[in-house]
């Protein structure tokens, strides 16, 4: 456990430093070309690999924290079981979206975030949907159950809410990244929010409620009790990439994206959070684990 401990903290640290490194390069390095010329030779090597891959290295390390996360807390069975329809179900509407329009409206995905599916989609955005939703639907999930009996109206608040925080990240990144100096996508159709249409959201939110539903279907119905320190991953993996979006979205000039994103994401996260209750967290998969394998040795014997 302690070095699955360490690999989740690795993991989660370069995630952080990764999008940094990101920013940097983003917003002071490729407006400014004198910049790489100045360095030294490594620099140029080293700003030349963050502008080809960094933007693939910190998806890939957010979903592995994520993933680690969920694994260690809520056992192997029930992180798969988010991730699965996450990956899976994002994937497919945004395959549709770069195709056909729906449910995002009209884009398409430029270079710098990794290999293509099927021409259309960087994998790593179905990562993204993967660690951003699923910190997104812990906190709501855990924060909803508090002292409290997992219910219909329970379930049904946690999809909402959790879909909620995962679209107003969107609010506050999506402006940005299409019209940064290096964008990472454009719109054929821009709309009146910034630049994006309104259908956009509403694919965001769809999409997020869709995959959350089948998680919570495959999940059934046990609850999630997590201490508020066991909350503390999930509330600085949604803080951090809320705030790469934020410098991004002031650099070009967004505010009124970043209020309300505050507002709809990180006022409702960080009450989530605070909501965790203070008690012995319940991991219900694991421990069915550990009394199994007891059984087994006591056969043995």
């Amino acid at each position: 456990m302690r070095q699955l401990v360490i690999a989740e903290r690795v993991c989660l640290i370069g995630h952080i430093v990764s999008m940094v490194f990101g920013l940097v390069g983003i917003l002071l390095v490729v407006p400014n070309a004198e910049v790489i010329m100045n360095l030294t030779e490594v620099g140029q090597t080293v700003m030349q690999w963050s502008m080809a891959g960094g933007g693939v290295v910190y998806m890939i390390l957010g979903a592995a924290a994520v993933f680690l996360y969920a694994y260690r807390t809520l056992g192997l069975g029930r992180a798969l079981a988010f991730m699965l329809p996450s990956v899976f179900i994002s994937l497919g509407s945004e395959l549709s979206g770069t195709s056909t329009g729906f449910p995002f409206g009209h884009y398409s995905y430029l270079s710098g975030l990794g290999y293509k599916i099927a021409g259309l989609v960087p994998f790593t955005i179905p990562l993204s949907w993967f660690y951003v939703g699923c910190v997104s639907y812990l906190l709501a999930r855990a924060g909803l159950e508090v002292d409290k009996k997992p219910s219909l109206w329970r379930h049904i608040g946690a999809i909402a809410l959790g879909a909620l925080l995962l679209t107003s990240w969107d609010f506050v990144l999506d402006p940005a990244m299409s019209q940064t100096s290096l964008p990472f996508w454009y719109w054929q159709q821009p709309g009146p929010f910034f630049g994006m249409p309104y259908q956009n959201f509403a694919g965001w939110m769809g999409t997020g409620a869709l995959f959350m539903t089948v998680a919570a279907l495959l999940w059934r119905n046990n609850p999630i009790k997590l201490e508020r320190s066991q909350l503390n991953v999930p509330l600085v993996v949604y803080l951090s990439n809320f705030g790469f979006a934020t410098v991004m979205s002031l650099a070009a000039g967004f505010s009124i994206p970043v209020l309300l994103g505050l507002l709809l994401g990180v006022g409702p996260a960080v009450a989530l959070w605070w909501k965790g209750t203070n008690g012995q967290a319940v991991a219900v998969e694991p421990a069915t684990q550990e009394i199994s394998v007891a059984q087994v040795k006591v056969a043995l014997k």
